[in-house]
């Protein structure tokens, strides 16, 4: 059996080292030139879900590498309003792992290994099924793959699923959001109060525009060849769309007018608030439309599926978009297993996307009434 994966985000590269432990033939197909080559966000929160996949397909002495690169911040969520008085406190109900790790130190553990079966700057454009039951994909560069099974683990913007379930949507949850680092020093420490040291920290303002703040705090020295190595605070802006430039605009900004948008838009808050923003390294600041996908009905399994963000794309107020992908690349890599061993290719992937769904449309959901309660992002529409 041979995979192809389209994407080496975290899901599609989890997917290639479960794959690679099951010693099933795969190759991975990214669209960017590098693993570097565009922002994407800083701090990943693991939880029990995340950690097991990736214990259960990664090799032992990469995972004890992940584990030794992932802070343990305060499982509480603070929930504070503009003048920083405290709104309430959630607690996780599960008292599980609660992990916060980089997600460029992370996808760099992920790609360990898999240097020979991943390629980058092969931007995927279609695909065909071959009359012999394999699936050829096509690349932009004139090249093509063929394989026994097609896996789109290529982002909210899949091409793979645009052709394959053109009748699944993505829509705009009215939300956008400016992301950037402060670096944690001696001096920036003393910006956060004590118990921002959480998991996720949300400072809501009275027009809906939020601030939120969470740390990643290395445990160890992280290895250089893995990237960052200073602490810091992922600290993130964000409004609805009626409150800032049209996207082009927004996405076109530098980061010192990003941060310029965001300390006009908070004027009036705790001077600690507006202090936040202001150490932004500006550098790290990007923006980005937050959009999310709305739930369809089951399909038939062919030897086209998707992982992650591909299939069931979430806002990031449940906090558990990465840790779904996770799981769905360990439910498919035991899948695809048992289809190497003696199980039906077809049965062992109905089953998988049978199970994805159901948990990862329930992700989706959960995602969006938390965005609708807390941010103020449109309700999720109902399927058509």
């Amino acid at each position: 059996m041979h995979v192809i994966v389209i994407g080496a985000g975290l899901g599609g590269l989890c997917l290639a080292q479960g794959l690679r432990q099951r010693d099933i033939s795969v190759a991975v197909y990214e669209s960017d030139d590098a693993l570097t080559s565009r922002q994407q966000g800083y701090r990943i929160h693991i939880d029990e879900h995340g950690d097991r996949a990736l214990a259960a397909n990664l090799p032992e002495r990469l995972h004890r590498l992940f584990r030794a690169t992932a802070g343990l911040p305060r499982t509480s969520t603070p929930v504070f309003d503009h003048r920083l008085e405290r709104l309430r406190v959630l607690e996780p109900s599960d008292g599980g792992v609660h992990l916060a790790v980089d997600r460029l130190t992370l996808r760099r553990i992920l790609l360990s290994g898999l240097t020979d079966a991943v390629r980058f700057g092969k931007r995927f454009t279609h695909y065909r099924a071959g009359a012999d039951g394999r699936v050829t994909a096509y690349f932009a560069d004139g090249g093509t793959a063929t394989g026994d099974v097609l896996v789109a683990a290529d982002g909210v913007n899949s091409p793979v699923r645009r052709q394959y379930l053109p009748h699944a949507r993505v829509v705009d949850t009215g939300l956008r959001q400016l992301y950037g680092k402060v670096p944690l020093t001696e001096r920036t420490r003393e910006l956060f109060l004590d118990d921002m040291f959480a998991v996720f920290t949300p400072i809501i303002g009275p027009d809906g525009s939020f601030v939120g703040v969470a740390p990643v705090e290395f445990p160890t020295p992280v290895p250089a060849e893995l990237g960052v190595t200073q602490d810091y605070m992922t600290c993130s802006f964000g409004a609805r769309r009626e409150l800032l430039p049209p996207d082009d605009e927004l996405r076109a900004m530098p980061g010192t007018e990003l941060r310029a948008l965001a300390l006009r838009a908070i004027e009036g808050w705790h001077p600690r608030v507006r202090a936040i923003i202001d150490h932004w390294d500006t550098s790290t600041v990007f923006a980005l439309v937050l959009r999310t996908s709305v739930p369809i009905e089951p399909w038939p399994a062919t030897n086209v599926t998707l992982l992650g963000d591909a299939i069931h794309a979430m806002s990031p107020a449940g906090g558990i978009g990465a840790n779904t992908a996770l799981r769905d690349a360990s439910a498919l890599a035991a899948a695809l297993g048992e289809a190497a061993a003696d199980r039906p290719l077809l049965q062992a992937l109905a089953g998988y996307e049978s199970e994805m769904t159901a948990y990862g449309f329930a992700a989706v959901r959960t995602s969006a009434e938390n965005g609708h309660r807390l941010l103020g992002q449109d309700p999720l529409p109902p399927p058509e």
